[in-house]
């Protein structure tokens, strides 16, 4: 049993032991290097997945041949692709590591027959997803009402594992920001 996924899990719902090992089982490790892959563009997303140790991110790349990054996940986060994996289509993102990285798989068919039989899983998901679309919420509303200086420090602020782990280009991309913008603000801070 991993304990810190039965530890994310029962802050959101009440489990029993039994109850644990029945999600555990219905879960794959997967190990990705550094640089490596979970998905590519053009792959359908058929997993979630729960990381247990590493640092993901998921991005694109625009028309001009630059890297966007629309998310992040470290240890004890869940990351997919929901468009790609919902609707079953086409991934138009990646899913990469940061470092080397380890994750529980649950791949879509997993995660139906797991809902069928623990029925709460669906409430855990359901909980996932507000968390998540509050944290996007909270992301445009700062892109909107602060500054780029504001909203780089409030980031470094609110979010330390990330600047230690990650590099300051994918920050500057997650952010919207050049590598540039990101150096000159942090020189102005010291």
């Amino acid at each position: 049993m991993n304990s810190n996924l039965v530890e994310y899990i029962k802050r959101y719902i009440s489990i029993s032991d039994s109850e644990i090992e029945l999600f555990q089982s219905h879960l794959k490790i997967k190990r990705v290097k550094k640089k490596g892959f979970l998905l590519n563009e053009g792959q359908v997303c058929k997993s979630r997945y729960f990381i247990t140790k590493g640092c993901l991110r998921l991005f694109y790349i625009d028309t001009k041949g630059n890297e966007q990054i629309i998310h992040f996940g470290i240890d004890n986060w869940w990351i997919t692709d929901y468009e790609s994996l919902i609707n079953k289509v086409p991934s138009k993102l990646y899913i990469q590591a940061i470092e080397d990285t380890e994750v529980l798989e649950l791949t879509i068919n997993d995660f139906n027959n797991l809902c069928n039989v623990l029925p709460k899983t669906e409430r855990l998901f359901r909980i996932i997803m507000e968390k998540t679309y509050i944290a996007i919420q909270k992301r445009i509303e700062f892109i909107y009402s602060l500054s780029g200086e504001e909203n780089f420090n409030k980031f470094v602020t609110e979010n330390p594992k990330f600047t230690q782990r990650v590099p300051q280009y994918m920050i500057a991309s997650y952010l919207g920001m050049s590598p540039e913008f990101v150096s000159k603000i942090k020189a102005k801070n010291k």
